[in-house]
């Protein structure tokens, strides 16, 4: 796959959002992802199962998880400069208790669904000691994300075992990133469409230097009224064929009959949450970090969400830079007259563009999470729909978005 090709494809040959024509500002790395930020690599296990009736702990399974190493396999235990942000707190993300203390991250990083954030914690601490035992015999607190599956998922059968973890966390590679219905977006949605996984990037000059932001995302939020392509709100072009919103699901998982009760949507379509991961090759302080983190809903918000009650929206960002800094070793020795951190950053005057970089990227990577995707059908005959390419390319044309 040539460079073009694999800013505008999936690298399994399926078209992302630029390829539909969309137009996007700004200049996405060579393969348009995080792991066009150097050293970082991705790793996923998707886990897809069986269909029918609900029963808990026999399938169907939609679900997964993904791991994100901030430097690679062999980085382990070096910190990044970290920051994090929630918009709403109706989520989880674990070990930011510990950033907000530190300003740092050293551990890997894991998306997965709701009740399995504990099954994925133990395997990222297994995986950790087994191939870094020296940082597995310190304290060991990994950042593990979620976002709820259930409307198509066994989410109650604990099909995420800690050896799911530790295959995402082995199978990670810094190269392409797939998007869509992989990895701890398995089962996901997004606007009542199949959501999921999303990644994106964008080259920043700074001086005559190139920095990359690049951001992945786990997209399992918004009403379907909601959506916004480059600025045309389609959410009531693109109404129809909507099962999420219908709200009879919901109605049946309250109260086990079979038939609905007309529940109707409130209060159900927009839940499900966001993790948005933002990492750059930029050196920044940790409140730069906790600042880009900030910016996030900036670019949820041109696809049209308002942030919901019931959507846990959370949101990391860090710094590859300044490696051997922020260092929190227990000390095996006092300290000498040279036994300090030098830190390098960007000028807080100069950070703009960096902020608009994480807008552009979680705008694209929300997009491209939608575009990749076909039809789901999960547990109960629950179905989510694609994203209709065609509708939504004919749309921005008729609103003057993309050339007839």
């Amino acid at each position: 796959m040539d460079l073009t090709t694999a800013q505008t494809h999936d690298p399994d040959g399926r078209p992302r959002a630029r390829a539909l024509g969309i137009p996007l500002p700004g200049t996405p790395g060579p393969l348009n992802a995080i792991t066009d930020v150097p050293g970082v690599a991705v790793g996923m296990t998707t886990l897809v199962e069986g269909e029918g009736a609900l029963v808990v702990g026999s399938g169907p399974v939609r679900t997964g998880v993904t791991a994100i190493l901030p430097r690679g396999k062999d980085g382990v235990g070096v910190p990044c400069a970290a920051g994090w942000y929630s918009l709403n707190g109706n989520g989880e993300m674990t070990g930011t208790t510990w950033i907000d203390e530190s300003g740092a991250l050293a551990m890997p990083v894991a998306i997965t669904n709701t009740h399995s954030v504990g099954a994925v914690h133990d395997g990222v601490i297994a995986w950790t000691f087994r191939n870094h035992p020296r940082v597995g015999v310190q304290w060991m607190l990994p950042v593990v994300a979620e976002t709820w599956d259930g409307y198509l998922n066994d989410i109650n059968g604990r099909h995420v075992r800690p050896a799911h973890a530790e295959a995402a966390l082995d199978a990670a590679v810094a190269g392409p990133v797939s998007n869509g219905s992989v990895g701890g977006g398995t089962g996901m949605n997004c606007y009542s469409f199949k959501g999921g996984t999303g990644t994106s990037s964008r080259v920043v000059r700074h001086g005559t230097r190139d920095y990359t932001v690049g951001v992945l995302l786990q997209a399992n939020f918004g009403d379907r009224a909601e959506l916004a392509v480059a600025g045309v709100p389609l959410g009531a072009e693109l109404a129809d064929d909507n099962p999420l919103g219908e709200g009879s699901w919901f109605a049946r998982d309250l109260d086990g009959a079979a038939a609905a009760r007309g529940a109707g949507a409130a209060g159900v379509e927009g839940a499900g949450s966001v993790i948005v991961v933002v990492a750059t090759d930029a050196p920044l302080l940790p409140g730069q970090c906790k600042a880009l983190a900030r910016r996030v809903p900036l670019g949820l918000a041109r696809t049209g969400t308002a942030g919901g009650h019931f959507s846990g929206d959370i949101f990391l960002a860090f710094s590859t830079a300044n490696e051997g800094a922020l260092r929190s070793e227990i000390p095996l020795a006092a300290p000498t007259d040279d036994d300090y951190d030098t830190v390098q950053f960007v000028p807080w005057g100069h950070i703009d563009p960096f902020f608009t970089a994480v807008v552009e990227c979680v705008e694209e990577a929300v997009l491209n999470a939608l575009v990749v995707n076909d039809d789901m059908v999960g547990r109960d005959g629950n179905r989510s729909p694609a994203l209709p390419h065609d509708r939504v390319v004919d749309a921005l044309r008729r609103h003057g978005r993309l050339d007839a």
